[in-house]
């Protein structure tokens, strides 16, 4: 089945009751069970990939899995200017992908933001930060301008000068709506942020981070990104670039 159909099929029939919400981010949603990893089972590319399956199953998420193409999309990066395509990667970098909002009152997108700067760190460290990028995607882009996103870095401790690190912001929020649903299965919607400091309005989303290698194929999916152990993701992250 076409990788399209099969995530909407998936969302249309499964997602509502798979879906579970928990503190963060006004809710971070998830697939059912309690495992960090994608399934144990693997997509049309799982033999292409380094890693080998995941330990344990969390049945059948909607968003892309081991051995999935990840989505192909293109998307600016408001601070460097340029287009950045996430098929423009394939044979030259592997990549972890994340969505997130500067405007997270709960403390969700800073902590999937963590992994992913800690994996660029290690990557300067050992000198394979030419081999890597980071590609963290706004679902808020009417907040989200480069100068928030360039602040929003510096607090972070995210080094742009290094020239692996891409904020994709959308062109509108219906623009990265659709993103996410047409490309991930994944719904995303403003709810009332009433109930936080100086916030009109805030996001339950998926604390999803993928780790795809440089045959542009998914290596892992953590589900639980901001509940995943930093240091694992990193250690999966360089065997993938490394190998």
């Amino acid at each position: 089945m076409d990788r399209r159909h099969f995530l909407r099929s998936l969302a249309a029939t499964g997602a509502a009751a798979g879906a579970t919400a928990t503190a963060g981010c006004a809710g971070v949603l998830g697939d059912s069970g309690s495992a960090d990893d994608s399934p144990d089972f693997g997509g049309a590319n799982a033999n292409d990939t380094v890693l080998g399956p995941p330990e344990q199953s969390r049945g059948d998420p909607v968003h892309p899995i081991r051995g999935d193409d990840m989505p192909e999309f293109t998307v600016p990066d408001p601070i460097s200017g340029e287009e950045i395509s996430t098929a423009g990667f394939e044979g030259d970098r592997a990549f972890l992908w994340t969505s997130f909002y500067t405007s997270c009152p709960d403390g969700v997108c800073p902590a999937l933001i963590l992994r992913l700067r800690r994996a660029q760190e290690v990557a300067a460290e050992e000198g394979f930060g030419d081999e890597a990028a980071f590609l963290p995607l706004t679902f808020d882009p009417e907040r989200d301008t480069a100068d928030v996103l360039r602040e929003y870095a510096e607090q972070r401790g995210v080094n742009l000068d290094a020239g692996n690190w891409h904020f994709l912001r959308p062109e509108s929020y219906e623009a990265g709506v659709e993103l996410m649903d047409e490309n991930f299965g994944l719904k995303i919607e403003k709810t009332d942020g009433s109930e936080y400091e100086n916030l009109e309005y805030a996001f339950p989303h998926y604390g999803l981070i993928l780790l795809v290698n440089k045959r542009g194929i998914v290596e892992r999916a953590y589900p639980r990104g901001p509940q995943t152990d930093v240091e694992r993701i990193v250690d999966d992250f360089r065997r993938v670039v490394t190998a």
